[in-house]
Protein backbone atom coordinates (compact mmCIF):
# COMPACT_ATOMS: atom_id res chain seq x y z
CA UNK A 1 0.00 0.00 0.00
CA UNK A 2 1.37 3.42 -1.00
CA UNK A 3 2.20 5.59 1.99
CA UNK A 4 0.78 9.09 1.86
CA UNK A 5 2.99 11.86 3.26
CA UNK A 6 1.98 15.39 4.18
CA UNK A 7 3.61 18.51 2.80
CA UNK A 8 3.57 20.04 6.30
CA UNK A 9 5.95 17.25 7.37
CA UNK A 10 8.72 18.87 5.36
CA UNK A 11 8.05 22.60 5.52
CA UNK A 12 10.53 24.58 7.62
CA UNK A 13 12.30 21.37 8.59
CA UNK A 14 16.12 21.17 8.51
CA UNK A 15 18.02 19.44 5.73
CA UNK A 16 21.30 17.74 6.55
CA UNK A 17 24.45 16.95 4.61
CA UNK A 18 26.06 13.52 4.40
CA UNK A 19 27.91 14.13 7.70
CA UNK A 20 24.67 14.85 9.55
CA UNK A 21 25.24 18.59 9.82
CA UNK A 22 22.33 20.93 9.17
CA UNK A 23 22.92 23.00 6.06
CA UNK A 24 19.57 24.76 5.66
CA UNK A 25 15.81 24.67 6.03
CA UNK A 26 13.13 23.46 3.60
CA UNK A 27 10.95 26.33 2.34
CA UNK A 28 8.85 24.53 -0.26
CA UNK A 29 8.58 21.60 -2.64
CA UNK A 30 8.49 22.21 -6.40
CA UNK A 31 6.28 20.22 -8.78
CA UNK A 32 6.06 20.40 -12.56
CA UNK A 33 2.68 20.87 -14.24
CA UNK A 34 2.04 19.13 -17.52
CA UNK A 35 0.00 16.26 -18.85
CA UNK A 36 0.46 14.15 -15.72
CA UNK A 37 -2.64 13.81 -13.56
CA UNK A 38 -0.31 13.70 -10.56
CA UNK A 39 2.44 16.33 -11.06
CA UNK A 40 5.94 15.01 -10.34
CA UNK A 41 8.00 16.71 -7.63
CA UNK A 42 11.20 17.97 -9.24
CA UNK A 43 12.95 19.48 -6.24
CA UNK A 44 12.85 21.61 -3.14
CA UNK A 45 13.47 25.25 -2.29
CA UNK A 46 16.05 25.31 0.51
CA UNK A 47 16.91 28.32 2.66
CA UNK A 48 20.68 28.44 3.14
CA UNK A 49 22.36 31.46 4.76
CA UNK A 50 19.54 33.82 3.84
CA UNK A 51 19.22 32.64 0.22
CA UNK A 52 16.53 30.47 -1.36
CA UNK A 53 18.25 27.83 -3.47
CA UNK A 54 16.89 25.02 -5.63
CA UNK A 55 17.91 21.43 -4.94
CA UNK A 56 16.81 18.76 -7.48
CA UNK A 57 14.81 15.87 -6.07
CA UNK A 58 17.48 13.41 -7.21
CA UNK A 59 19.89 14.97 -4.71
CA UNK A 60 17.51 14.66 -1.76
CA UNK A 61 17.21 11.52 0.33
CA UNK A 62 15.18 10.58 3.36
CA UNK A 63 11.85 11.91 2.12
CA UNK A 64 10.06 8.71 3.03
CA UNK A 65 11.42 8.87 6.58
CA UNK A 66 10.58 12.55 7.02
CA UNK A 67 14.26 13.48 7.48
CA UNK A 68 15.68 15.20 4.41
CA UNK A 69 19.33 14.78 3.51
CA UNK A 70 21.36 16.43 0.76
CA UNK A 71 23.11 13.69 -1.21
CA UNK A 72 25.00 15.78 -3.76
CA UNK A 73 28.57 17.00 -3.68
CA UNK A 74 27.77 20.68 -3.86
CA UNK A 75 24.78 23.05 -3.81
CA UNK A 76 24.03 25.36 -6.73
CA UNK A 77 24.30 28.79 -5.07
CA UNK A 78 22.20 30.63 -7.65
CA UNK A 79 19.01 32.05 -6.16
CA UNK A 80 15.89 30.05 -6.93
CA UNK A 81 13.77 31.43 -9.75
CA UNK A 82 10.52 29.77 -10.69
CA UNK A 83 10.40 28.45 -14.24
CA UNK A 84 7.26 28.27 -16.40
CA UNK A 85 5.10 25.32 -15.47
CA UNK A 86 6.50 24.98 -11.96
CA UNK A 87 4.17 24.75 -8.98
CA UNK A 88 5.27 25.69 -5.47
CA UNK A 89 3.17 23.43 -3.30
CA UNK A 90 3.08 25.63 -0.20
CA UNK A 91 3.06 29.04 -1.86
CA UNK A 92 0.63 28.22 -4.67
CA UNK A 93 -1.70 25.65 -3.12
CA UNK A 94 -1.62 25.54 0.66
CA UNK A 95 -4.53 27.41 2.32
CA UNK A 96 -5.76 28.60 -1.08
CA UNK A 97 -8.97 28.03 -3.06
CA UNK A 98 -8.79 25.20 -5.56
CA UNK A 99 -11.48 23.91 -7.93
CA UNK A 100 -12.83 20.43 -7.34
CA UNK A 101 -13.92 19.63 -10.89
CA UNK A 102 -15.70 16.42 -9.88
CA UNK A 103 -17.93 17.95 -7.21
CA UNK A 104 -18.17 21.38 -8.84
CA UNK A 105 -17.16 23.08 -5.59
CA UNK A 106 -14.29 25.14 -4.26
CA UNK A 107 -12.08 23.57 -1.62
CA UNK A 108 -9.38 24.98 0.62
CA UNK A 109 -6.13 23.05 0.51
CA UNK A 110 -5.43 22.58 4.21
CA UNK A 111 -2.88 19.90 3.38
CA UNK A 112 -1.09 18.64 0.28
CA UNK A 113 -0.53 14.91 -0.01
CA UNK A 114 2.50 13.40 -1.77
CA UNK A 115 3.55 9.82 -2.39
CA UNK A 116 6.31 7.83 -4.07
CA UNK A 117 4.87 5.91 -7.02
CA UNK A 118 7.10 3.69 -9.16
CA UNK A 119 10.16 5.45 -7.77
CA UNK A 120 8.89 8.95 -8.53
CA UNK A 121 7.56 11.44 -5.97
CA UNK A 122 4.21 12.89 -7.06
CA UNK A 123 1.50 15.24 -5.80
CA UNK A 124 -1.40 12.84 -5.33
CA UNK A 125 -4.08 14.71 -3.42
CA UNK A 126 -5.45 17.60 -1.45
CA UNK A 127 -6.94 17.31 2.02
CA UNK A 128 -9.54 20.05 2.67
CA UNK A 129 -10.42 18.76 6.14
CA UNK A 130 -10.19 20.86 9.28
CA UNK A 131 -8.11 18.22 11.00
CA UNK A 132 -5.38 18.61 8.43
CA UNK A 133 -5.43 22.35 9.14
CA UNK A 134 -4.93 21.66 12.85
CA UNK A 135 -2.09 19.29 12.06
CA UNK A 136 -0.44 21.87 9.83
CA UNK A 137 -0.74 24.65 12.42
CA UNK A 138 0.16 22.67 15.57
CA UNK A 139 2.88 20.55 14.06
CA UNK A 140 3.71 17.00 13.07
CA UNK A 141 3.83 15.56 16.60
CA UNK A 142 0.21 16.51 17.16
CA UNK A 143 -0.64 15.57 13.58
CA UNK A 144 0.49 11.98 14.09
CA UNK A 145 -2.43 11.54 16.50
CA UNK A 146 -4.95 13.05 14.11
CA UNK A 147 -6.77 10.85 11.62
CA UNK A 148 -6.48 12.04 8.03
CA UNK A 149 -9.69 13.29 6.37
CA UNK A 150 -10.82 12.07 2.95
CA UNK A 151 -8.31 13.17 0.33
CA UNK A 152 -9.37 14.67 -2.99
CA UNK A 153 -7.43 13.15 -5.88
CA UNK A 154 -5.23 15.83 -7.44
CA UNK A 155 -6.34 14.64 -10.89
CA UNK A 156 -9.71 16.32 -10.20
CA UNK A 157 -8.17 19.55 -8.87
CA UNK A 158 -7.50 22.76 -10.78
CA UNK A 159 -5.60 25.71 -9.29
CA UNK A 160 -6.42 29.29 -10.21
CA UNK A 161 -4.13 31.17 -12.59
CA UNK A 162 -3.64 33.98 -10.09
CA UNK A 163 -2.19 31.46 -7.61
CA UNK A 164 0.45 30.26 -10.08
CA UNK A 165 1.56 33.43 -11.89
CA UNK A 166 4.29 31.91 -14.06
CA UNK A 167 2.69 28.55 -14.82
CA UNK A 168 0.78 29.83 -17.87
CA UNK A 169 -2.34 28.01 -16.76
CA UNK A 170 -5.83 28.26 -18.11
CA UNK A 171 -8.81 26.80 -16.30
CA UNK A 172 -9.91 23.98 -18.64
CA UNK A 173 -13.16 24.97 -20.31
CA UNK A 174 -13.98 21.41 -21.37
CA UNK A 175 -13.93 20.22 -17.77
CA UNK A 176 -15.99 23.18 -16.54
CA UNK A 177 -18.52 22.58 -19.32
CA UNK A 178 -19.37 19.21 -17.74
CA UNK A 179 -20.68 21.01 -14.65
CA UNK A 180 -24.13 22.52 -14.30
CA UNK A 181 -24.18 26.33 -14.76
CA UNK A 182 -25.50 26.65 -11.18
CA UNK A 183 -22.41 24.82 -9.88
CA UNK A 184 -20.11 27.19 -11.76
CA UNK A 185 -22.10 30.20 -10.54
CA UNK A 186 -21.83 28.95 -6.95
CA UNK A 187 -18.04 28.73 -7.31
CA UNK A 188 -17.89 32.24 -8.80
CA UNK A 189 -19.87 33.62 -5.86
CA UNK A 190 -17.64 31.88 -3.32
CA UNK A 191 -14.37 32.84 -5.03
CA UNK A 192 -12.47 36.09 -4.81
CA UNK A 193 -13.10 38.63 -7.57
CA UNK A 194 -9.91 37.60 -9.40
CA UNK A 195 -10.80 33.92 -9.16
CA UNK A 196 -14.35 34.64 -10.29
CA UNK A 197 -13.02 36.54 -13.30
CA UNK A 198 -10.94 33.51 -14.24
CA UNK A 199 -13.97 31.24 -14.12
CA UNK A 200 -16.08 33.66 -16.18
CA UNK A 201 -13.24 34.02 -18.69
CA UNK A 202 -12.98 30.23 -19.00
CA UNK A 203 -16.70 29.69 -19.65
CA UNK A 204 -16.63 32.67 -22.02
CA UNK A 205 -15.24 30.33 -24.66
CA UNK A 206 -18.84 29.08 -24.93
CA UNK A 207 -21.14 32.11 -25.15
CA UNK A 208 -24.23 30.06 -24.37
CA UNK A 209 -22.67 28.57 -21.25
CA UNK A 210 -21.47 32.01 -20.19
CA UNK A 211 -25.04 33.33 -20.43
CA UNK A 212 -26.37 30.31 -18.50
CA UNK A 213 -23.86 30.94 -15.71
CA UNK A 214 -24.72 34.63 -15.61
CA UNK A 215 -28.39 33.74 -15.20
CA UNK A 216 -27.52 31.68 -12.12
CA UNK A 217 -25.41 34.41 -10.46
CA UNK A 218 -26.91 36.64 -7.80
CA UNK A 219 -27.50 40.25 -8.81
CA UNK A 220 -24.46 41.55 -6.92
CA UNK A 221 -22.08 39.37 -8.91
CA UNK A 222 -23.89 39.97 -12.19
CA UNK A 223 -23.38 43.71 -11.81
CA UNK A 224 -19.81 43.24 -10.61
CA UNK A 225 -18.80 41.39 -13.76
CA UNK A 226 -20.75 43.72 -16.06
CA UNK A 227 -18.86 46.76 -14.76
CA UNK A 228 -15.76 45.86 -16.74
CA UNK A 229 -17.72 45.28 -19.98
CA UNK A 230 -18.71 47.85 -22.53
CA UNK A 231 -22.38 48.39 -23.36
CA UNK A 232 -21.88 46.43 -26.58
CA UNK A 233 -20.31 43.49 -24.72
CA UNK A 234 -23.05 43.61 -22.08
CA UNK A 235 -25.76 43.60 -24.77
CA UNK A 236 -24.09 40.66 -26.50
CA UNK A 237 -24.18 38.70 -23.24
CA UNK A 238 -27.78 39.61 -22.42
CA UNK A 239 -28.88 38.65 -25.93
CA UNK A 240 -28.09 35.02 -25.08
CA UNK A 241 -29.97 35.09 -21.79
CA UNK A 242 -33.64 34.25 -21.47
CA UNK A 243 -35.78 37.39 -21.96
CA UNK A 244 -37.12 37.32 -18.38
CA UNK A 245 -33.62 37.03 -16.89
CA UNK A 246 -32.30 39.73 -19.22
CA UNK A 247 -35.14 42.04 -18.18
CA UNK A 248 -34.41 41.43 -14.48
CA UNK A 249 -30.75 42.28 -14.99
CA UNK A 250 -31.44 45.43 -17.03
CA UNK A 251 -33.64 46.63 -14.17
CA UNK A 252 -30.61 46.43 -11.87
CA UNK A 253 -28.11 48.15 -14.16
CA UNK A 254 -27.30 51.82 -13.60
CA UNK A 255 -29.91 54.07 -15.20
CA UNK A 256 -27.53 55.63 -17.72
CA UNK A 257 -26.55 52.21 -19.13
CA UNK A 258 -30.02 50.67 -19.41
CA UNK A 259 -31.14 52.20 -22.70
CA UNK A 260 -27.84 51.70 -24.60
CA UNK A 261 -27.72 48.05 -23.53
CA UNK A 262 -31.40 47.50 -24.30
CA UNK A 263 -31.04 49.05 -27.75
CA UNK A 264 -27.99 46.85 -28.38
CA UNK A 265 -30.11 43.70 -28.19
CA UNK A 266 -31.39 42.01 -31.36
CA UNK A 267 -34.76 43.49 -32.28
CA UNK A 268 -36.81 40.38 -31.44
CA UNK A 269 -35.11 40.06 -28.07
CA UNK A 270 -35.46 43.77 -27.39
CA UNK A 271 -39.22 43.68 -27.98
CA UNK A 272 -39.63 40.77 -25.57
CA UNK A 273 -37.51 42.45 -22.91
CA UNK A 274 -39.36 45.77 -23.29
CA UNK A 275 -42.64 43.93 -22.76
CA UNK A 276 -41.35 42.23 -19.62
CA UNK A 277 -39.93 45.48 -18.25
CA UNK A 278 -43.46 46.85 -18.09
CA UNK A 279 -44.31 44.39 -15.29
CA UNK A 280 -43.14 44.27 -11.71
CA UNK A 281 -40.61 41.51 -11.06
CA UNK A 282 -42.85 39.94 -8.38
CA UNK A 283 -45.80 39.40 -10.71
CA UNK A 284 -46.57 36.66 -13.20
CA UNK A 285 -45.81 39.14 -15.99
CA UNK A 286 -42.37 39.83 -14.52
CA UNK A 287 -41.66 36.13 -14.05
CA UNK A 288 -42.93 34.83 -17.37
CA UNK A 289 -40.88 33.73 -20.31
CA UNK A 290 -42.37 34.78 -23.64
CA UNK A 291 -40.96 31.71 -25.41
CA UNK A 292 -43.08 28.55 -25.44
CA UNK A 293 -44.12 25.81 -27.84
CA UNK A 294 -47.55 26.00 -29.47
CA UNK A 295 -49.19 24.08 -32.30
CA UNK A 296 -52.48 24.50 -34.26
CA UNK A 297 -55.51 22.46 -33.23
CA UNK A 298 -55.12 20.28 -36.32
CA UNK A 299 -51.60 19.13 -35.38
CA UNK A 300 -51.07 15.42 -34.80
CA UNK A 301 -49.13 14.01 -31.87
CA UNK A 302 -46.24 13.17 -34.22
CA UNK A 303 -46.19 16.72 -35.60
CA UNK A 304 -46.29 18.16 -32.09
CA UNK A 305 -43.34 16.06 -30.94
CA UNK A 306 -41.46 17.16 -34.03
CA UNK A 307 -42.20 20.80 -33.15
CA UNK A 308 -40.69 20.18 -29.73
CA UNK A 309 -37.54 18.68 -31.27
CA UNK A 310 -37.07 21.69 -33.54
CA UNK A 311 -37.80 24.23 -30.84
CA UNK A 312 -35.17 26.46 -29.19
CA UNK A 313 -37.42 27.05 -26.19
CA UNK A 314 -35.66 26.47 -22.82
CA UNK A 315 -35.97 22.89 -21.62
CA UNK A 316 -37.83 23.86 -18.45
CA UNK A 317 -40.66 25.35 -20.57
CA UNK A 318 -41.02 22.26 -22.77
CA UNK A 319 -42.97 20.20 -20.27
CA UNK A 320 -46.18 21.58 -21.74
CA UNK A 321 -47.27 22.29 -25.33
CA UNK A 322 -50.12 24.72 -25.93
CA UNK A 323 -52.72 24.24 -28.63
CA UNK A 324 -54.12 27.30 -30.40
CA UNK A 325 -57.16 27.67 -32.63
CA UNK A 326 -57.22 29.52 -35.96
CA UNK A 327 -57.39 32.85 -34.10
CA UNK A 328 -54.39 31.84 -31.96
CA UNK A 329 -56.59 31.59 -28.90
CA UNK A 330 -55.35 28.92 -26.45
CA UNK A 331 -57.77 25.99 -26.28
CA UNK A 332 -55.69 23.26 -24.67
CA UNK A 333 -52.42 22.14 -23.17
CA UNK A 334 -50.72 18.78 -23.61
CA UNK A 335 -47.95 17.48 -21.37
CA UNK A 336 -44.87 15.78 -22.77
CA UNK A 337 -45.92 12.59 -20.97
CA UNK A 338 -49.35 12.50 -22.58
CA UNK A 339 -47.86 13.09 -26.03
CA UNK A 340 -45.21 10.39 -25.68
CA UNK A 341 -47.82 7.86 -24.52
CA UNK A 342 -50.23 8.66 -27.38
CA UNK A 343 -50.23 7.29 -30.92
CA UNK A 344 -48.57 9.52 -33.45
CA UNK A 345 -51.66 9.71 -35.64
CA UNK A 346 -53.90 11.10 -32.90
CA UNK A 347 -54.40 14.84 -32.70
CA UNK A 348 -52.57 16.65 -29.92
CA UNK A 349 -55.89 18.20 -28.93
CA UNK A 350 -57.35 14.74 -28.24
CA UNK A 351 -54.80 14.12 -25.46
CA UNK A 352 -54.79 17.69 -24.18
CA UNK A 353 -56.46 19.21 -21.16
CA UNK A 354 -58.90 21.78 -22.51
CA UNK A 355 -59.48 23.57 -19.23
CA UNK A 356 -56.35 25.70 -18.94
CA UNK A 357 -55.18 26.49 -15.44
CA UNK A 358 -53.70 29.94 -15.95
CA UNK A 359 -52.72 33.25 -14.41
CA UNK A 360 -52.79 36.85 -15.60
CA UNK A 361 -49.81 39.13 -15.88
CA UNK A 362 -50.74 41.30 -12.88
CA UNK A 363 -51.15 38.36 -10.47
CA UNK A 364 -48.60 38.42 -7.67
CA UNK A 365 -46.12 35.66 -6.96
CA UNK A 366 -48.24 34.10 -4.20
CA UNK A 367 -51.33 33.82 -6.39
CA UNK A 368 -49.17 32.32 -9.09
CA UNK A 369 -47.62 29.80 -6.70
CA UNK A 370 -51.05 28.81 -5.36
CA UNK A 371 -52.36 28.15 -8.87
CA UNK A 372 -49.29 26.15 -9.82
CA UNK A 373 -49.51 24.09 -6.62
CA UNK A 374 -53.26 23.46 -6.86
CA UNK A 375 -52.95 21.98 -10.35
CA UNK A 376 -49.56 20.27 -9.79
CA UNK A 377 -47.96 22.16 -12.67
CA UNK A 378 -44.36 23.03 -13.47
CA UNK A 379 -45.31 25.27 -16.42
CA UNK A 380 -48.17 27.73 -16.07
CA UNK A 381 -49.58 29.80 -18.96
CA UNK A 382 -50.07 33.55 -18.65
CA UNK A 383 -53.14 34.76 -20.55
CA UNK A 384 -54.32 38.26 -21.36
CA UNK A 385 -57.31 39.64 -19.49
CA UNK A 386 -59.75 38.54 -22.21
CA UNK A 387 -58.38 34.98 -22.28
CA UNK A 388 -57.78 35.43 -25.99
CA UNK A 389 -54.00 35.30 -26.17
CA UNK A 390 -51.03 33.44 -24.69
CA UNK A 391 -48.59 36.01 -23.34
CA UNK A 392 -46.00 33.62 -21.92
CA UNK A 393 -45.37 30.93 -19.33
CA UNK A 394 -44.14 30.88 -15.75
CA UNK A 395 -41.89 27.92 -14.93
CA UNK A 396 -41.47 26.47 -11.46
CA UNK A 397 -37.72 27.22 -11.33
CA UNK A 398 -38.30 30.93 -11.90
CA UNK A 399 -41.08 30.92 -9.32
CA UNK A 400 -38.82 29.27 -6.73
CA UNK A 401 -36.03 31.76 -7.39
CA UNK A 402 -38.46 34.60 -6.69
CA UNK A 403 -40.00 33.05 -3.58
CA UNK A 404 -36.87 31.81 -1.85
CA UNK A 405 -35.18 34.39 0.40
CA UNK A 406 -32.34 36.42 -1.09
CA UNK A 407 -29.01 34.70 -0.48
CA UNK A 408 -30.64 31.37 0.41
CA UNK A 409 -27.80 29.37 -1.11
CA UNK A 410 -25.35 30.84 1.38
CA UNK A 411 -27.78 30.60 4.29
CA UNK A 412 -28.24 26.88 3.66
CA UNK A 413 -24.57 26.24 2.92
CA UNK A 414 -25.04 25.61 -0.79
CA UNK A 415 -22.09 27.82 -1.72
CA UNK A 416 -19.89 26.95 1.25
CA UNK A 417 -16.33 25.98 0.47
CA UNK A 418 -16.08 22.21 0.61
CA UNK A 419 -14.38 20.63 3.62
Amino acid sequence: MTEILHLSTFLHRPIFDSDGDRIGRVQDLVARLGDDSHPPIVGAVIRIEGRNLFVPIRKIGGLAEGRMAFQGRRVDLRRFERRPGELLLAEDLLARHLINLVRGRLIIANEIEIAQIDGRWEVVGVDPGRRSFVRRVLGQRFGQRVKTEAIVDFASIEPFVSHVPTARLRIPYRKLAKLHPAQIADMVEQASHEEGEELIEAVGLDRELEADVFEELDVTHQLEFLESRTDVEAARLLSRMEPDNAADLINEIDQERRLPILEGLPEAQMLKVRQLLSYSSDTAGGLMNTDFVSVPSSASVAETLDAIRQSHVPAEALHMVFILDENEQPIGEASIASLVRARGTETALSVARTHLAHVHAHWDVHQTARKMSDFNLIVLPVLDEDHQKMMGVVTVDDLLDEMLPHGWRREFGMTAVEE
